[in-house]
């Protein structure tokens, strides 16, 4: 057995001055990713919320195409996690064993009451349809015809009644769900907050403030998710529209592509959640140098010295100031959210990142530091899952689940 595989962290953590000889970065890409996703989850969440739960009536098609969405990062936000785990399948111990003196088993309970209150929430938005469908497909022919309504006929559940005083129903189980489901998708993501701010052993995590920042964060990264993949898929199908009447093709609808009063109409909430998390994220770098304490200098030591660049420079001014001003920016144009939207992602995914590798970036001893160098080109099953393709695999598989779930739950069908 390689040397790599006895020591995990070792393929990819450098050391500098004086470290003790067991100190590796053991958590990387995967655990950095794994907060990420569950952000966006609860964010995507509370985006559709917004309209279900508050009345925005502006936002009733990207809210739809939220839900969608928030249901198809649900399940990849596991997977950073069964990566890391050098025995993933003793994972669903957790589901099957619930306690609360464990916050990770507290985290099975968490997500599986998310996961149901989803499911639900979609099936009271999609029951309509799903009859609709079933009764539509039930004189079609051919085994495609046959196997959707053998689907829709499932999603039914058997209850067929599509009258005004059911789809009212519908509506108000609709908003009861999203209203319960808001406090249970901020406290998804508060805990993993919790578990970094509860660390008393590492002076960069222990915050009373990590859960409420992980939080306000998580909501910014969902809306802007959101709003960025809404735009692509729309100015898609607008040029497959345009393309399809070049050629004198009629079968396709033509399409105005994105709405920029819905835009502009999500991006107000998305600049507020900003203001927000940038406030938090600040007050709570200044509590840490007024009050000084023993371990301010080796914090003080990363975040000016050591990871200026990523803290200052990545994080706040190309992640946070520019795109904020890129949102303020009167007239907006699609050109300029795509890379405001962009930019606030990147934001959110070095504040990830600074919180985990920063965290692990400095020596118990208090006298070295560590590098965190992210496997590129796997050499082993380790680095594969825990480099670039790892990331990559969790950073995609969301979008083939989408569009899978789009194929039965249409994300933007307005009726």
């Amino acid at each position: 057995m390689t040397p790599e595989l006895i020591v995990h962290g070792l393929s990819w953590t450098s050391k500098e001055l004086y470290v003790y000889p067991n100190e590796y970065i053991y958590w990387g890409i995967q655990i950095v990713l794994y907060p990420y996703m569950t952000g966006l989850v609860a964010g995507a969440f509370v985006l559709s919320s917004l309209y279900h739960v508050f009345g925005q009536k502006d936002l009733r098609t990207i809210a739809r195409f939220s839900l969608v969405f928030s249901l198809a990062l649900l399940p990849v936000a596991l997977m950073p996690l069964l990566l890391h785990l050098q025995q993933p399948f003793r994972g669903i111990e957790v589901m099957f064993t619930p306690h609360f003196t464990s916050a990770i088993s507290a985290f099975g309970i968490v997500f599986s009451t998310y996961a149901i209150i989803v499911l639900t929430e979609i099936w009271f938005v999609y029951r309509k349809y799903f009859v609709e469908q079933a009764i539509y497909l039930k004189g079609k022919k051919g085994f495609s015809n046959s196997f959707q309504r053998l689907i829709y006929n499932v999603l039914s559940l058997g209850a067929y009644n599509i009258s005004d005083e059911a789809v009212a129903i519908d509506k108000r189980a609709v908003t009861i769900m999203a209203g319960i489901g808001i406090p249970v998708a901020c406290f998804l993501h508060g805990y993993a907050g919790f578990i970094f701010g509860s660390v008393k052993a590492n002076a960069l995590w222990m915050s009373p403030l990590m859960p409420v920042i992980f939080i306000m964060s998580a909501v910014v990264s969902g809306i802007a998710l959101c709003m960025l993949v809404y735009i692509i898929v729309m100015e898609w199908k607008k040029f497959r529209a345009t393309m399809a009447r070049g050629r004198g093709d009629e079968s396709i609808k033509e399409l105005g592509g994105v709405e920029m009063d819905v835009m502009i109409k999500t991006k107000r909430y998305l600049i507020g959640f900003l203001i927000a998390a940038i406030s938090l994220e600040f007050l709570d770098m200044i509590f840490r140098g007024y009050t000084a304490m023993k371990s301010w200098d080796i914090l003080r030591s990363i975040m000016f010295q050591e990871d200026f660049f990523k803290i200052f420079i990545l994080q706040y001014v190309c992640g946070n100031f520019i795109p904020f001003i890129m949102l303020l920016w009167p007239k907006p144009t699609i050109r300029r959210l795509i890379i405001a939207l962009s930019l606030v992602l990147f934001g959110v995914f070095m504040m990830r990142w600074n919180v985990v590798i920063g965290g692990q970036a400095f020596s118990l001893s208090f006298n070295g530091f560590m590098h965190y160098h992210m496997p590129m080109i796997p050499t082993n099953w380790e680095t594969f899952k825990e480099g670039l393709f790892g990331a990559l695999a969790v950073a995609v598989t969301p979008f083939i689940l989408f569009w899978g779930l789009n194929k039965i739950v249409p994300a933007l069908e307005k009726n």
